[in-house]
């Protein structure tokens, strides 16, 4: 398993750890095993798994199907979202009780979907139930401890106040969207944020945002100086984009490259997908909420097409015009 020796960090000594973005909804364990054929990122997140304050499961049974320590032999980081120190630190310990070796909590997410309760992004807010829950986490976890956060709130310079909170709560290493949280998607993620951070903080930082090309990336970590780069809607459009990363696979690849690459996606990923979710309308929208990032305009009519597939054979038929 390419992780260091005391298991904290899910990467090796000495690497730069490329990793697949928690995208509610899309990185599900048939798109991680897709992407890890193609791209192989060092390291995968599952989605955000609900953790229930009322039930004393915490874990709907999907959830804990997806917990583990890794995935086709890529470090897997299970991340928690929810309230409350007790909820918490019980999913904390049934994940690590299932196998799970990385925990990471989500501090970013902007969308309150779960409960009333402040969750995710919300949190933020609140940073003296962080100074309570941040070390109550780092206690009931073994292996290694993240969070994946906002800038802010409302304020970006926020972070700068919460760094000492997360390096003395224990924390091991943070994933940083350089966005606040009322913003949501809006604007343009500010990566001067990240470099202030990285030379204001021991701890590992992981560039989270905007990273759209594998030559957006390389820039970033020589601007940064972040530890790695975490990766979401452009993995959605090309898993390849981690081997572009690595100069494993063209940077810039020509017009038929990209033909090829593109259809050896989706090719790849039906198959998984009629073997991941139930019947032919769950399989096709599933498909399709993958084609809303594909924005290669040569290739627009085909999925401009295949976005308006009614049957899996035709959708199928579809993709060999590529």
């Amino acid at each position: 398993m390419n992780a260091s020796a005391d298991h904290k960090l899910p990467w090796a000594p000495g690497t730069v750890p490329l990793m697949l973005a928690p995208m509610q909804g899309l990185t599900n364990s048939a798109m991680r095993r897709l992407v890890i054929d193609r791209g192989r990122p060092e390291v995968v997140f599952t989605e955000f798994l609900r953790v229930s304050g009322v039930s004393r499961r915490r874990f709907g049974r999907r959830d804990m199907a997806d917990i583990a320590a890794e995935q086709d032999g890529v470090p897997l980081v299970v991340q928690l979202v929810g309230h409350g120190v007790e909820p918490l630190v019980d999913a904390a310990l049934i994940a690590r009780d299932n196998g799970a070796r990385h925990l990471n909590l989500n501090l970013g997410c902007p969308y309150g979907r779960m409960t009333t309760a402040a969750t995710g992004g919300a949190l933020l807010q609140y940073p003296e139930r962080l100074a309570e829950l941040l070390p109550a986490l780092r206690r009931a976890i073994a292996g290694g401890f993240s969070v994946k956060l906002r800038a802010g709130y409302e304020d970006p310079r926020q972070i700068f106040s919460l760094l000492p909170l997360l390096e003395d709560a224990g924390v091991d290493w943070l994933v940083l969207h350089p966005r606040t949280v009322v913003q949501k998607y809006a604007g343009e993620a500010d990566h001067r944020l990240t470099a202030e951070v990285v030379a204001r903080t021991r701890l590992p930082v992981i560039a989270n945002g905007d990273i759209r090309s594998a030559a957006e990336g390389r820039l970033m970590l020589e601007r940064t100086g972040a530890a790695g780069l975490m990766i979401g809607r452009a993995a959605m459009a090309d898993p390849l984009i981690f081997a572009r990363l690595r100069g494993d696979a063209p940077g810039i690849p020509d017009l038929e490259q990209q033909a090829r690459d593109l259809h050896g996606y989706l090719q790849g990923l039906l198959p998984l997908y009629r073997e991941r979710f139930c019947g032919e309308k769950q399989v096709l929208d599933k498909m399709k909420n993958v084609l809303l990032f594909i924005d290669q305009p040569a290739f627009a009519d085909t999925v401009r097409r295949l976005k308006k597939s009614r049957t899996i054979p035709a959708f199928a038929r579809l993709l060999e015009e590529l």
